[in-house]
């Protein structure tokens, strides 16, 4: 493996041994990939996803833009799920990637939708 994929790999493990979902405040946990952005929900206690959004939904992939500007409308579409399913607090899982770029556009978008964390 790439020694850049190791550490980021060590990065996530060693985060995930101190952050846990609970169904009042679940874990957004963000993996980025070269051409999209993935955002999930996920309880840890009961090992479930409670709602996800990535930039091939239909909605996100209709808008054009940037990368970056297509993750802050992930980011806001999941807050939109939350809400309507009754979480406003979770924890921000960045799964070992830099807090920059499309990984902060997500955050910001979540936090304009109305989570906090």
């Amino acid at each position: 493996m790439d020694a850049k994929v190791i550490r980021r790999q060590k990065i996530r493990y060693r985060t995930r041994r101190k952050i846990a979902g609970t169904p009042q405040k679940p874990r957004l946990s963000v993996f980025r990939s070269n051409a999209d952005t993935y955002v999930q929900l996920i309880d840890d206690v009961n090992g479930v996803t409670i709602a996800s959004a990535s930039t091939k939904d239909k909605e996100v992939a209709a808008q054009a833009g940037t990368k970056s500007e297509k993750s802050k409308l992930v980011g806001s579409a999941l807050a939109k799920k939350a809400v309507e399913l009754g979480v406003t607090s979770v924890v921000f899982d960045r799964s070992g990637y830099l807090y920059h770029g499309r990984i902060k556009a997500v955050a910001e978008g979540a936090r304009e939708g109305g989570l906090q964390f």
